[in-house]
């Protein structure tokens, strides 16, 4: 195995940079593997336009007012990978074009502290994300943007948690995620 193949091998994490028309300008070769599968990205004869076609068919979305967007979550194979995108501007006047750039991370098992909470507390699947990510210390405005809802629903599903946990902030969530028992 080269250098090359031994990185990607340890890196799970893919890196998509496309441009204003959401069409792909780079993408490493980990991103290359997690689009392509169960395909080698080297054997596509094609790969450039096979894997336009796979991102905009697999981590892209219309919205109706807004153009394309980035799913928070695709599956392939068996495994589901995180998007996070960010918007990029050239630092040069030549081209006021933006880019987006999108970092695929593969989404591990719920933590153990998220799946105490839910056994013990009876949480829905959306609670466990948003305890998930204030778990990650994410403001309920970035919690949103994640999960594609609003600051309030994430408020609200916020209430229902404390409801169930018996606490009354945000930091009694946390705190007692972190004095769970197994």
């Amino acid at each position: 195995m080269d250098t090359l193949e031994s990185s990607v091998a340890l890196s799970s994490e893919g890196f998509v940079l496309l441009d204003s028309s959401m069409n792909p300008i780079l993408v490493n070769p980990a991103a290359a593997q997690i689009l392509a599968y169960p395909q080698k990205p080297e054997r596509q004869k094609d790969l450039g336009s096979y894997l336009t076609s796979k991102i905009h068919s697999t981590i892209l979305f219309d919205q109706a007012s807004k153009g394309s967007a980035v799913v928070s979550r695709f599956q392939s194979g068996r495994r589901t990978y995180r998007c996070r995108s960010f918007q990029v501007n050239s630092m040069s006047d030549e081209s006021s074009q933006g880019a987006l750039a999108v970092l695929l991370e593969r989404a591990s098992g719920r933590s153990a502290a998220v799946a105490q909470l839910s056994e013990r507390f009876h949480l829905t699947a959306r609670e466990q994300e948003v305890a998930q990510f204030l778990l990650q210390g994410l403001t309920s405005k970035e919690i949103g943007i994640r999960m594609q809802i609003s600051p309030n629903t994430v408020k609200a599903f916020l209430r229902l948690i404390m409801m169930k946990m018996g606490c009354s902030t945000r930091s009694g969530i946390v705190g007692k995620a972190l004095t769970v028992e197994p």
